[in-house]
């Protein structure tokens, strides 16, 4: 197979995933275990090429573009905020994101280190709202 019908045959698996996660409406929804990045990470730079930076709203997902706006809600507080896909991870086994410090804070996940979110796509990658 040639690289442009792997990309074609990709975006659209990752089509079909996001169309039967979501809600009534199509939107992309997830429900799982959130994590935040180590203080080592300060500095380097992601997947995407981005520098993390821990003061900033962005976070790591496995499979959500690079620039989508996720809202992350924590069900225990009903806390929430707006990160953007930068990264890929979260790596460890049973989490679905990986929350930059500030936002692990703004939702109280802090003292945790782990904690159940749902999420759900504000904005798609490349999209103008």
């Amino acid at each position: 197979m040639t690289f442009p019908l792997l990309r074609f045959l990709g975006l659209l698996l990752l089509a079909g995933g996001l169309h039967g996660c979501g809600s009534s409406r199509g939107a992309f929804t997830q429900t799982g275990q959130a994590s935040f990045y180590a203080d080592k990470f300060d500095g380097r730079a992601t997947t995407s090429g981005a520098i993390y930076r821990p003061g900033k709203l962005t976070a790591a997902h496995n499979t959500l573009p690079f620039g989508t706006v996720v809202r992350v809600t924590n069900p225990r507080n009903h806390k929430s905020v707006k990160v953007t896909v930068n990264d890929r991870g979260p790596h460890a086994k049973g989490r679905i994101i990986d929350l930059s410090k500030k936002a692990a804070r703004k939702i109280d996940i802090i003292d945790a280190g782990v904690a159940p979110v749902q999420l759900k796509v504000m904005k798609a990658a490349g999209a103008r709202r």
